[in-house]
């Protein structure tokens, strides 16, 4: 009864109910169409999500304490999503934003020894573990929806077509990549425009995938890996790129990432920073993230980012919010990820499956209602860096997409699967 009074003061937004061990169920109504029904599967759980903030609810799900009965996990998590942004408006949500930044601010120093650590914990599981979910570049960031119906390959293609294009690449420019993934953006620059591009990234498994990408291409001349903190580069570069990395510097590290940015640049040059971004005041990520899933991940603010670009005299170029993207992105990820969990919890366990449901539907649920978006940010030395209207960015990606077509119609045709609408509710 004491774990239904402290859901009641928290849910404030659908219908929740809960059964408990003796078949009871209880019941919370507020507004909102959410209707999700919980079941606990022993009284010890009841007990430790009283005092529990949501790694305990997290934990309760991982371990097949809390069980789904009705609804879905998503409506589940929107329910609590939605109730924290109204709690989050009273004094204490304030207080405790900045009792928990106060708190989780240690674990957001990234020196060199431990970022090579919190990437090995995420970025080194099974390569095949992301084949599964992903598309087949394994573009691990949020995709590009002009449409919003695209399907999640064309939608990738999109991304790293509208980013290139922001980068305005002329011929024997060098490009850096910063947290280069599985290459799948540095391959791409190297074989549509006449440039030297180097990745870095810290994964040993992204790192060996990327050099046998680009030995398999054939593109050795444009195109080189290494494995290096970006920290430690000296070499100068007409253009840098950063997608999904920012994510991970920590916000004591805004102002040296900033800093090698500015300093790596030519006077001419030009940086495109694709960033998950919060839309609010700073505070952490939420505990159950940090610990299961990207240990160090911090997303910045608004306000954090220009402060440490300011100090370094950068000019903001231009800037794009891509908002819902990420939010389609993730529905599609799950999709996948549901359609092959048998041959993931092969790889894995049942756990850990249900880790990377938490993981997928909660992130989507953050893009959808919560307040985080993803920003494109546009930085250079100089006024005159680029052209002073975007119309060079849409004559660039008409391009790319006339060379994208006639290398997909050289190629054997597959008719790509779009999600109906009744699919992307079901989550």
């Amino acid at each position: 009864m004491l774990l239904i009074h402290v859901m009641r003061r928290v849910i404030r937004y659908g219908t929740v109910s809960l059964i408990d061990e003796s078949g009871k169920r209880h019941q919370i109504s507020r507004f909102g169409k959410p209707e999700v029904v919980l079941r606990l599967t022993d009284d010890s759980i009841a007990k430790r999500l009283v005092f529990a903030t949501s790694m305990g609810w997290c934990e309760a799900y991982m371990d097949g304490k809390l069980l789904i009965e009705e609804g879905t996990l998503n409506g589940f998590l929107e329910a609590w999503g939605r109730s924290e942004k109204i709690l989050a408006k009273t004094w204490f949500g304030e207080f405790f934003r900045l009792f928990y930044s106060f708190t989780a601010a240690v674990e957001h120093y990234n020196p060199i020894g431990r970022s090579r650590r919190n990437v090995a914990h995420h970025y080194d599981l099974s390569t095949e573990l992301y084949d599964l979910f992903l598309d087949s570049d394994r573009q691990y960031s949020c995709a590009y929806y002009p449409k919003g119906n695209e399907d999640i390959e064309t939608a990738q293609l999109l991304k790293k077509r509208h980013i290139a294009a922001k980068l305005d690449i002329k011929p024997g420019m060098t490009v850096l990549d910063i947290g280069s993934g599985w290459g799948g953006m540095a391959i791409y620059l190297a074989k549509n425009f006449d440039c030297r591009v180097i990745g870095v990234t810290l994964s040993q498994e992204q790192y060996r995938a990327s050099r046998r990408r680009v030995e398999e291409a054939k593109l050795e001349r444009k195109v080189s890996f290494e494995l290096q903190d970006y920290r430690t580069l000296t070499e100068p570069v007409d253009r840098i790129v950063s997608v999904g990395m920012l994510e991970h510097v920590g916000q004591h590290q805004y102002g040296q990432f900033f800093s090698k940015v500015s300093e790596l640049l030519k006077p001419g040059g030009v940086a495109l920073i694709h960033t998950i971004a919060r839309m609010e005041k700073p505070q952490p990520v939420g505990a159950w993230i940090r610990k299961y899933i990207f240990p160090g991940g911090y997303l910045p603010s608004i306000s954090q980012l220009a402060r440490a670009w300011e100090r370094h005299r950068l000019w903001v170029t231009d800037v794009e919010n891509l908002r819902l993207h990420y939010s389609k992105t993730l529905i599609q990820w799950y999709q996948r990820f549901s359609k092959n969990r048998q041959k993931i919890a092969k790889i894995y366990d049942e756990r850990f499956c249900r880790m990377w449901e938490m993981y997928l539907v909660a992130s989507e649920v953050a893009f959808r209602v919560g307040n985080i978006t993803v920003l494109q940010i546009q930085l250079s030395h100089k006024t005159v860096a680029l052209p002073i209207t975007r119309d060079y960015m849409l004559e660039a990606e008409q391009e790319l997409a006339f060379k994208d077509s006639m290398v997909s119609s050289s190629r054997p045709k597959r008719k790509a699967r779009k999600a109906t609408e009744v699919e992307l509710e079901e989550i």
